[in-house]
């Protein structure tokens, strides 16, 4: 069942006294409810434009969004959707909003008029989820990167929605912060069955997914499982991208005479491979 579809969608930003720039051309895309689905594509490829477009943050020139049966265009649902599809920016700083953990991540409970008893069970919950309950007395701006982006993230869970699309929310922390970000995704999808949406850039955390959409000038050109998509590593050199380095060095492998399967994207599954070709 479809929980977010994308008809066709045209975006173009138009900046003051220039040209419109396209950067959505005739999207179509259709999101099952509690698949995790990864978005890759170069930088101005329009995978953060189509982020947006998922709540209602943009809406489109041409085409149609629509979430749980909900259009997008329609001003009188836009609450209602956006209590459902909650929304994880790159930089946690520019979502926190108060100085102590737990006051920030009541903050959008508050707001939608929930009961002060059902924040506080709420805010525990989500602390819980990301694994930042003993730190909800602490002060935000003393965490790492990793730690504010799970802040971040638990104030978007307590608003209970059925998705979250994060836009790059890695792209800001070192290797530990995104391990930390990607095992939170991992936990929220095995115990609340979330759907969720991943833009990133980051190869290795698109091979998580379920679903790996590869985005191009505005346009989807490649879309399946991720073995699927990161065998086919022509055509992702083609759009100006890279496959796993697992994938890579497979590829290489066969370039030079040596063909090995290109499904192996985990470090465990490369070795398996090439340890069954050197014995071979």
């Amino acid at each position: 069942m479809s929980f977010i579809e994308l008809k066709n969608v045209y975006f173009s930003y138009k900046p003051p006294e220039r040209e419109p720039v396209p950067v959505l051309n005739g999207v179509t895309l259709s999101i099952e409810k509690g698949s995790f689905v990864a978005v890759v594509g170069h930088n101005g490829s329009g995978k953060s434009t189509l982020a947006k477009h998922l709540n209602a943050v943009l809406l489109p020139e041409k085409g149609e969004v629509f979430v749980d049966g909900m259009d997008t265009r329609d001003v009188t649902l836009t609450l209602n959707i956006r209590q459902r599809v909650g929304m994880v920016f790159q930089n946690p700083d520019n979502q926190i909003v108060a100085t102590i953990v737990e006051e920030d991540v009541a903050f959008a409970p508050e707001n939608l008029g929930v009961p002060p008893a059902e924040i506080r069970v709420r805010v525990d919950e989500a602390l819980e989820a990301v694994g930042m309950y003993e730190y909800r007395s602490h002060a935000p701006h003393k965490l790492s990167g990793g730690q504010k982006q799970r802040v971040a993230i638990a104030g978007v869970i307590a608003m209970r929605p059925e998705c979250i699309v994060m836009d790059e929310p890695t792209a800001m922390l070192d290797p530990v912060g995104r391990e930390e970000v990607m095992g939170t995704v991992r936990a929220l999808m095995e115990s609340c069955g979330m759907t969720v949406v991943l833009i990133t850039h980051h190869m290795s955390e698109a091979a998580q997914a379920d679903r790996v959409v590869v985005m191009d000038n505005g346009r989807v050109v490649l879309d399946g499982p991720p073995r699927e998509v990161f065998s086919r590593v022509g055509e992702l050199h083609e759009v100006g991208l890279a496959a796993p380095q697992t994938v890579e060095l497979l590829h290489a492998l066969g370039e030079n005479g040596h063909p090995l399967p290109l499904g192996a994207i985990t470090v465990e599954e490369c070795t398996q491979a090439l340890y069954a070709f050197l014995e071979e």
